[in-house]
């Protein structure tokens, strides 16, 4: 009896084996780690949730990512290094956390009058196409996402003109704390998910952020006062990266597929910050938040005062040999599209 089933079993495994097609190698799935510093209740966590089940049921299985939000497998700033070492095989963070990695793409962080964070997406995408900085080769680059306008938020000071900045601790990065400097504060870089803290602690008496961290991460109980000024208004860039072994690793079917979601889910981002912005004001309103709207004979003076964050980010580009003043040009073109109502984009969200 032990004979006849041993040999059933041999059968068995043979007939299965002549269902293999020649040359086809029965392989288990591949499984990725993607690394994100938002929580797991932040919409674009539920973003990232949804463009990996879209990526496993339009791969049949074959590839399977397991997710880590909150910064559970690693913090925000490291979050690029962690996907070139491997640490990470995907990773969402912001490109302004390495000042200075990323030359060419400071752009989206210059007091250029940015307004919309689905037209800042597109234009940073499109800058990423157009240009391929060298700076972003190290990766394989799914998408890029920028978030809405950012102002001044202070926790007790209200902000009406240059002149009351004067001496103020403000949480900012990269050219975001050259502007502030530019205007008279002074700029402390801190990660976002220390930021509450530090506002309630006193380190800092004010931050540049745009008002989807009013709510998402609860800023608005703590800072009471916005100073919007729309000339100087900034933007900030975020990643999603892959490792490139990781990338080259996988078949061209999965990544047709993937670039395939890739383009719709940059677009989906940048609305889905579009409606945070506006769900973020009105949480920051029925906190007892005071938003004020810079006079814009102050505010041309703010925008006067910013130009050597201009100029600066033209003559770092040009000492690095990439081509900033042409992006510069680029974008300063789409940006007065936006504004007068031509602007159309394969990565606006359709």
């Amino acid at each position: 009896m032990k004979l006849f089933r041993s040999v059933a079993v041999a059968l068995t495994l043979v007939f299965m084996a002549c269902l293999v097609l020649p040359g086809q190698i029965l392989a288990a799935p591949m499984t990725l780690r993607y690394a994100c510093h938002h929580g797991p209740t932040d919409i674009h966590s539920k973003l990232i949730e949804a463009w990996i089940a879209e990526v496993e049921k339009r791969t049949d299985g074959k590839l399977k990512i397991d997710f880590y939000p909150g910064q559970s497998l690693v913090k925000a700033p490291q979050t690029y290094d962690a996907v070139l070492n491997g640490m990470t095989d995907i990773g969402f963070s912001i490109l302004q956390y390495t000042r200075g990695r990323f030359p060419l793409m400071d752009f989206i962080n210059l007091p250029l009058g940015y307004f919309s964070a689905p037209v800042s997406t597109a234009i940073i995408n499109e800058v990423l196409e157009k240009f391929q900085p060298e700076e972003l080769q190290d990766v394989k680059v799914l998408y890029l996402h920028a978030n809405p306008t950012h102002s001044i938020h202070t926790v007790g000071t209200p902000i009406h003109q240059m002149s009351d900045l004067k001496g103020m601790k403000i949480r900012a990065v990269g050219p975001t704390a050259t502007m502030v400097k530019a205007l008279g504060g002074t700029p402390m870089a801190l990660p976002m998910p220390e930021l509450y803290q530090a506002l309630q602690k006193g380190v800092v008496q004010g931050a540049v952020y745009d008002f989807t961290a009013a709510v998402d991460w609860k800023l608005a109980e703590i800072s009471k006062f916005t100073a919007y000024s729309a000339p100087t208004g900034v933007s900030l860039g975020f990643f999603v990266v892959m490792n490139k072994d990781k990338w080259n690793a996988l078949d061209p079917e999965t990544q047709k597929i993937i670039d395939e979601l890739d383009l719709e889910w940059a677009g989906r981002h940048g609305q889905a910050w579009e409606d945070s912005e506006v769900r973020g004001i009105k949480f920051a309103l029925t906190q007892g938040a005071s938003i004020i709207g810079i006079d814009p004979k102050e505010a041309a003076s703010w925008k006067e005062a910013v130009k050597p964050v201009i100029d600066e980010y033209l003559d770092n580009t040009k000492a690095k040999g990439v081509p900033g003043k042409e992006v510069l040009e680029y974008v300063e073109k789409r940006l007065d599209e936006a504004k007068t109502g031509k602007f159309e984009s394969r990565y606006l969200l359709k």
